[in-house]
């Protein structure tokens, strides 16, 4: 299996390259965002196609939570267009995704631990814009896993 990782020069993209030597049976690509945008849909498409990627794992982000503010149009250029491209690019080679969220999707407020069935409520441009990703995720066909540090795992006919 041929796997993509996208924002592979970020905090957690960093961490799988240097684990990735622990999976020898998967074929791991990484492409940080001067290498592969994944804001242009036709440069991710025929990198999917012509690099024979089955699967993503999207680390890819705009994570300046509070410079997003400033910034709305850049981060939701990444958090949410970008996303439905992957989604959209990968629908096309029947590919699989784990898309990371973060827990700025719920307002924090809540004092047990959250579950996939809570309501969300952004906190501020950059949970909005990462809700909007999860929702291309969610409303796409297909088989994903949504990660993000409170609510840890929303499936979808997954299977890597």
């Amino acid at each position: 299996m041929k796997v993509l990782i996208t924002g592979s020069n970020g905090q957690l993209g960093s961490e799988i390259r240097e684990l990735a030597f622990h999976y020898k049976e998967l074929d791991i690509v990484f492409r940080n965002s001067h290498e592969l945008d994944i804001c242009s849909f036709e440069a991710l498409q025929d990198f999917i196609i012509d690099h024979k990627i089955n699967a993503v794992i999207n680390c890819a982000a705009y994570t300046a939570v509070d410079k997003a503010e400033q910034d709305a149009e850049i981060a939701e250029e990444v958090n949410s267009k970008g996303v439905l491209n992957l989604v959209n690019a990968l629908e096309k080679v029947n590919g699989k995704l784990i898309h990371i969220s973060t827990d700025y999707v719920f307002d924090g407020n809540q004092y047990m631990p959250y579950r996939e069935s809570d309501l969300v409520s952004p906190i501020g441009v950059y949970g909005e814009t990462k809700r909007e990703g999860e929702l291309a995720v969610i409303n796409s066909t297909l088989d994903v896993l949504i990660y993000n540090k409170l609510s840890p795992f929303i499936f979808k006919d997954y299977g890597l």
